[in-house]
């Protein structure tokens, strides 16, 4: 007998029996182990560069683009994924990105030559696109009451974020044991464990098909796309050159041709009734602003630790586990916090964390002790885990139900943009000093922002989750 998505949303959120609060947790850990592979795949050849140039002959120029192409067309397509996934039904849409998911990793692990492995990791941030904004309206569908849906979006985070601190240690294992290629040939098992317990998801599509925003989407793929190719590559090889340059021109240009053309459509790819809602533009903010405190910082501090500091790769690598590792459990306390404090609070008092962190490692100097860098650190993570996953439940909150999987996508493609610009300017600045006065300066802004919309009175979305 097969159970449905909505059957056992309804049963969870009504305390039904054992059975089917199981088969709840089934469905949940198939969402968990979707997005855990995404961000795994976002860390896990990085270790495996140097056996990729030497078995594949790839150039200094080909070989970041091994990895960095994946988050490019990830990025990129976000917010589009979102849209399609409300049109097609996210159960769908989920379930074809995994198995294209499996099929493009084996088509990486062949790869004769850098130039194919560049193209392979691209279409493989599309899949990953894919993934993201289908798997957080399923989990909405899930866990409608919204109380539960925040425990599980805190726990959905924590649980994915061990992927992006697992990658590298995976990685290094697989390389060793087998070479590069062996990375890839791992994500076909985890799909296979994240696509089995799908059927019973909830397979909700919408009654009426909405025409398709063509041009929309296309200036949001260019756009997104292109930005942040633009950032990772002058993050990367410097800004004077004019490759990054043109690309960012191209991404501004793109975002300005949207908002004409956006104007004049019956069904644009960013909804009225969604971006009305000054609860979502906060949402989209926060987003973007505490994934660039965040990411960018750690890969700031990353370079600093070793070209100022002295440490070897390894030596940073242990140095970064005090700092890393609580982001595996921190959201998932954050789910809780949202859960009986409300996710407004949750976000303020992250922002004002950051804050502290900042202003901290401003007065500590340019060379402070290891010690009290990992404390400062820490309450920057801290930060990052609370805000993150607060904005997530709060977003899913305040969308409309048939715009579930375009809020999503749009607050993920907010979120990689800011992590685009984090590691783009604060991974080029160079000083601990000046990265720690950019951190306090946008730490202070997000909370005055924040602080200001969400201090009026809370509307329902009509039609929203929660």
């Amino acid at each position: 007998m097969t159970i449905s998505g909505d059957k056992v949303s309804q049963t969870a959120a009504g305390g039904g029996g054992a059975t089917a609060r199981g088969t709840s947790a089934l469905l949940f850990a198939g969402l968990v182990v979707g997005n855990f592979l995404v961000i795994l795949d976002v860390s896990i050849l990085n270790v495996a560069l140097p056996d990729v140039k030497a078995d594949l002959g790839a150039s200094a120029a080909q070989l970041p683009w091994t990895a960095d192409s994946y988050t490019v067309i990830f990025a990129g397509l976000l917010m589009a994924s979102g849209a399609i996934a409300d049109r097609l039904g996210p159960r769908r849409v989920y379930r074809l990105a995994l198995v294209l998911f499996a099929l493009l990793s084996l088509a990486c692990a062949a790869s004769p030559n850098a130039t194919s492995l560049i193209v392979g990791r691209a279409l493989l941030g599309a899949a990953a696109a894919g993934l993201v904004p289908a798997s957080l309206a399923l989990l909405a569908r899930l866990y409608p009451e919204p109380a539960r849906r925040s425990r599980a979006i805190g726990s959905w985070a924590a649980l994915s974020s061990c992927g992006f601190i697992a990658g590298p240690v995976i990685g290094g294992a697989l390389v060793d044991l087998g070479g590069w290629r062996w990375v890839f040939l791992v994500n076909p098992l985890i799909v296979l464990v994240a696509l089995l317990p799908t059927r019973g998801l909830s397979d909700h599509r919408p009654t009426t098909h909405k025409k398709v925003d063509v041009a929309g989407l296309s200036l949001t793929i260019l756009g997104l796309g292109a930005l942040t190719f633009g950032l990772i590559d002058a993050g990367s090889n410097g800004w004077g050159r004019p490759v990054p340059l043109a690309a960012l021109a191209l991404g501004l240009a793109a975002f300005v041709a949207l908002g004409a053309v956006e104007r004049k459509v019956d069904t644009p790819v960013l909804p009225p009734a969604l971006m009305k809602l000054a609860r979502a533009r906060a949402d989209l903010f926060a987003g973007a602003m505490a994934s660039f405190v965040f990411y960018g910082t750690f890969f700031g501090l990353t370079l600093w630790m070793i070209h100022v500091r002295g440490y070897s790769p390894l030596e940073t690598g242990l140095a970064f586990l005090p700092m890393t590792l609580p982001a595996c459990f921190l959201p998932w306390l954050s789910g809780r916090a949202v859960a009986k404090y409300g996710s407004r609070l949750v976000i303020l008092v992250g922002f004002a964390v950051s804050l502290v962190s900042g202003a901290g490692l401003v007065l500590a100097g340019s060379n402070p002790p290891l010690p009290l860098l990992i404390v400062l650190m820490l309450g920057l993570t801290v930060a990052g885990t609370s805000v993150i996953p607060a904005v997530t439940a709060d977003m899913s909150g305040a969308a409309p139900s048939e715009y579930a999987a375009t809020a999503m996508g749009a607050l993920s493609a907010s979120r990689q943009a800011g992590v685009a610009l984090g590691v783009a300017v604060l991974g080029t600045i160079g000083t601990l000093r000046t990265t720690a006065v950019v951190v306090t300066i946008s730490s202070a802004v997000s909370l005055l922002v924040v602080a200001a919309v969400l201090r009026k009175p809370r509307a329902a979305a009509p039609g929203g989750a929660g």
